[in-house]
């Protein structure tokens, strides 16, 4: 059996790091990136080897910035008394997108989960309640993932601020789903989160 040469195998294990690609998938896309010109691939490799310097994370928020000025702790254009805690830069960006949202963001980098060794001390709670207190927050809204880890830290964080306001996402049917197409565990809590109508 013909073995590919050394560095496109280097290039296809690098590929499959990526979360959902598989051996085939790295494949294609080792083999894709041949097809492409020297100057691209140059221009590639110069954006991946300096990513980390160019795109940091915010010491305020913990958002992504690539200024020397994070554009979601700009307090002249957001809401200070209201804070949404996200658990990575990434969904802020996806709350950000709906335009319903102008207060401020602080990503806690991790959401609790002791067996893989993520424990309140990842979450940085110092900083975050230093925060609250320092732009007088009213409101925490807990933009956390509906899981295991998602719901124990959310109550954790419930239980860290209880003189402030604690709000979290509300879950349940996802917009225009049908009920025979709803799992049991969304139903419940669609159930649960019900409002007046």
């Amino acid at each position: 059996m013909l073995k590919y040469p050394k560095d496109l195998l280097t290039l296809i294990a690098y590929l499959k790091k990526f979360p959902g690609v598989g051996k085939k998938t790295a494949e294609r896309y080792a083999f894709q990136l041949l097809e492409w010109d020297g100057k691209e691939l140059h221009d590639l490799a110069e954006l991946l080897g300096t990513l980390k310097e160019r795109v940091q994370c915010c010491s305020e928020c913990g958002s992504l910035m690539e200024s020397v000025l994070c554009t979601f702790c700009d307090l002249k254009n957001r809401e200070r008394h209201v804070m949404c805690v996200t658990a990575s830069p990434r969904d802020v960006y996806a709350i950000e997108e709906t335009g319903n949202f102008r207060g401020v963001y602080h990503v806690l980098g991790a959401l609790l989960s002791p067996l893989d060794g993520k424990m309140p001390e990842t979450l940085n709670i110092p900083h975050l309640e230093e925060r609250i207190k320092r732009l007088e927050v009213q409101e925490l809204i807990l933009a956390l993932d509906s899981t295991l880890e998602g719901d124990a830290t959310a109550l954790f964080l419930k239980e860290q601020f209880p003189h402030v306001h604690v709000s979290r996402l509300a879950l349940g049917l996802p917009l225009g789903s049908s009920l025979d197409f709803v799992d049991e565990g969304t139903l419940s809590q669609a159930f649960s989160g019900r409002q007046k109508f």
